[in-house]
């Protein structure tokens, strides 16, 4: 297998759960504390020592080109202020990392929106990184997937467990084999499926490494869609053609930011782990079922510390 080297980052959505936010600004640079998620995954490609990156937009999404781009006349201002510190982090991606950017023009499915960026992979091994899922551990979530991709020279799909309740939100997985308490080779994926009929609950999230036949298998795959075309028809079919494919836990706290409380929930998490903000965070927490309360008492909305 040839080292894994590149990473689609599928950025097209229309991000309704998040209108009127998402009318003029992607749904990927929502704020997670001070980074745009768009950014926090970046960084988790470049922690899995990933550099060349392939981000599929729409019309009406240069934010996202603009923020990995450099800007002369901010980097000169904060120069004149002494803080430059506030880019330092950005501007090791801008250095670091080559952008290429594809554009789907209609929302025709994640399958769609990876297939779009085929000519950018070459006969190699590749990794797909949603943006809606943020993952937070001691060992990127990528890199996980890479080290059992070069091991099983397969693809590997990131899972988690998930309430049955849940299964019909999700890509879920049937387990051929349990080879660790993480690791299952995959039967088959069944795309949102009811709770009756879900083969298990471990869910498809978004972190992926897959063969580049999965170009191949996701053309086939729209010659006989009728509607959106979905990553897990291209994993699917590959199945079906005899390729192995594999499925891991991935260790890590798992976001999901696809939605405004999962939003929310994130952004709070990330405060409590933030030397920074955490202080205020959990004093602010503290206080809810109390009289203290920020309900009741509005002073305690006022943060002098930061």
């Amino acid at each position: 297998m040839e080292d894994i080297s590149k990473v689609i980052i599928p950025a097209a959505g229309h991000g309704t759960r998040f209108l009127p936010f998402t009318k003029a600004m992607p749904k990927e640079m929502l704020p997670l504390l001070e980074k745009p998620a768009l950014q926090r995954i970046i960084e988790e490609g470049i922690a899995s020592e990933i550099r060349t990156y392939t981000i599929v937009t729409a019309p009406g999404k240069s934010a996202i080109e603009e923020h990995f781009d450099t800007n002369l006349a901010l980097e000169a201002f904060l120069k004149e202020q002494e803080k430059e510190s506030l880019l330092q982090g950005l501007g090791k991606i801008i250095k670091t990392a080559e952008f290429t950017y594809v554009r789907q023009q209609e929302p025709l499915g994640l399958g769609h929106a990876v297939w779009l960026a085929r000519h950018t992979i070459q006969k190699e091994y590749f990794g797909v990184m949603l943006p809606d899922d943020i993952i937070v551990g001691k060992q990127p979530a990528l890199a996980q997937l890479m080290r059992i991709a070069r091991q099983e020279k397969a693809s590997v799909i990131a899972v988690q467990e998930v309430p049955m309740d849940c299964v019909s939100s999700y890509g879920i997985i049937q387990v051929k084999k349990q080879i660790t308490p993480h690791l299952f080779q995959v039967g088959n994926v069944v795309e949102k499926p009811s709770q009756k009929n879900a083969p298990s609950n471990l869910a498809v999230i978004g972190r992926y490494v897959l063969s580049p036949k999965l170009f191949g298998s996701l053309e086939h795959a729209r010659n006989y869609s009728m509607g959106e075309l979905q990553l897990t028809d291209g994993i699917s079919h590959l199945i079906q053609n005899n390729e192995k494919v594999f499925a891991c836990k991935v260790q890590g706290v798992r976001y999901d930011i696809g939605n405004p409380i999962g939003w929310v929930k994130a952004v709070i998490s990330l405060a409590l782990q933030h030397p920074q903000y955490q202080g205020p965070i959990k004093r602010y927490l503290a206080d809810l079922d109390t009289l203290e309360s920020p309900l009741y008492n509005q002073t305690k909305n006022i943060e002098h510390s930061l």
